[in-house]
């Protein structure tokens, strides 16, 4: 294997084991300021298990993901079809490593659609999203990864909001949706992942990249009142009541258009989620 495969394999592997700094800390405030014991006792243990997971570089989640993937490419960079398999490669490697589970479905259209097609059993036939190519002033190529759990896209959400020239109207919209998500999600505290766009594409894509600039200790004025707001809920900690429902809200605004509507895709990432690791390729 080249050292790209091998890079590839070991971010995806800290992508779906590690906490960054920021989230921990986050974490660390949120058990300081918890007023209820049930609630504080299930912080206290995610947060166990982010270290313990770190310590063995093993999945935070039975849930290991599918990769989601961001290549970030420099104006003086170029990405060829061989880095681009190279990268595919890794992540093969990476999900054989982690391990991630099994959960690719085998066969032809109609045999993965309705499932009847089986599994396969190698951790690296969960094949990786389409790839997400972005533009950086930075002079380097650089892949996030990011590994999507299946609870946050059953709860997940991508719509169109009449906003009648009014933010606080789509930001109703936001944080009506969420609390709504955040209470059937069930492994919470989540951290939302908002995009608006012009279209669905673009609003998905606008959530993705939300989650790669996303930090916690750094947060908009539009981010901060979503967060307060969903947490007013008091779903808590796994539901189970409490003060923080939602650690944090990442939130990206894409180009818009003259017109009536926004496109707002909203994913209630898991208590684990944003699970994401970045590395240089070049």
């Amino acid at each position: 294997m080249n050292e790209t495969v091998l890079r590839v394999a070991d971010a995806l592997v800290k992508a779906g084991s590690t906490f960054s700094d920021d989230k921990i800390a986050a974490y660390e405030r949120a058990i300081a300021k918890e007023t209820d014991d049930k609630a504080r006792w299930v912080l206290e243990t995610i947060l166990d298990n982010a270290r313990a997971a770190k310590q063995n570089l093993g999945p935070l989640c039975d849930d290991t993901g599918i990769p989601h993937l961001v290549l970030e490419i420099g104006k003086n960079k170029s990405v060829s079809g061989q880095m681009l398999g190279d990268i595919r490669l890794g992540v093969a490697e990476g999900l054989r490593k982690l391990p991630g589970r099994p959960m690719g479905i085998m066969g032809d259209d109609k045999k993965r659609i309705d499932q009847s097609g089986g599994l396969d059993p190698d951790s690296a036939g969960v094949a990786c999203a389409p790839i997400l190519l972005r533009e950086t002033d930075e002079d380097v190529i650089r892949l996030n990864v990011l590994m999507f759990g299946g609870g946050p896209a059953i709860r997940a959400k991508t719509y169109r909001v009449f906003h009648k020239h009014d933010v606080q109207v789509v930001l109703d919209e936001i944080v009506a949706w969420a609390t709504e998500s955040v209470k059937q999600l069930g492994c919470s505290p989540c951290t939302l992942a908002v995009g608006v766009g012009r279209s669905h594409f673009e609003a998905a894509s606008m959530m993705l990249l939300a989650q790669v600039e996303g930090r916690y200790d750094t947060q908009s004025d539009m981010e901060q009142e979503i967060t307060k707001r969903v947490n007013e809920s008091k779903t808590g900690a796994l539901g189970l009541g409490g003060d923080t429902s939602v650690l944090a809200t990442f939130m990206k605004v894409g180009p818009q258009r003259a017109s009536g509507v926004r496109i707002v895709c909203l994913r209630p990432c898991c208590c684990f989620e944003p699970r994401i690791f970045s590395v240089r390729l070049d």
